[in-house]
């Protein structure tokens, strides 16, 4: 279960899904969370049979916005797909990140509340160090939050 502050629970639900590309990294980046004391809520795909990304993202999507997660991960080939149809969950803000800095200001500068990762673009060392530097940031809030306030207001235009 989802707790109330992301930033600040000491345990948090991590939300992961694949299509058939990622599903490989998907396990192993749950591996990792799992061996580093998160949660881990994982919605699948668990095999190479081809699937269609957009179900896997907004699962990812849900999960996060329903709280049944706090915070969630995605994986396809690019992690581009995945992103597009994870944020278009109401209350999501997807981003798709290719190394650690790029991972860390998507949670400091956009408060992304999903990253997305392309498995054919990164390694999985570089998979997992990108998802450490997320986990490990926090959202800096001041100039960034009214930002974050005009991407949230979009969906509701």
């Amino acid at each position: 279960m989802a707790h109330d502050d992301p930033h600040t629970s000491p345990t948090l639900a991590i939300a992961l899904a694949a299509d058939h590309a990622g599903w490989e990294l998907k396990d192993r980046l749950a591996q990792h969370l799992r061996g580093s004391g998160y949660e881990v809520v994982d919605l699948g795909t668990d095999g190479p049979e081809s699937v269609d990304y957009p179900d896997f993202g907004e699962a990812v999507g849900k999960a996060v916005a329903s709280r049944t997660a706090d915070l969630g991960v995605a994986v396809c080939g690019s992690g581009i797909g995945i992103a597009m149809a994870a944020g278009k969950v109401d209350g999501i803000r997807a981003a798709t990140v290719h190394d650690e800095t790029s991972a860390r200001l998507a949670r400091e500068h956009n408060d992304a509340n999903v990253i997305c990762l392309g498995a054919r673009l990164l390694d999985p060392s570089g998979a997992v160090a990108a998802l450490d530097a997320y986990l490990a940031a926090a959202f800096e809030g001041g100039r960034h939050q009214r930002r974050v306030d005009k991407i949230d207001a979009l969906g509701r235009r």
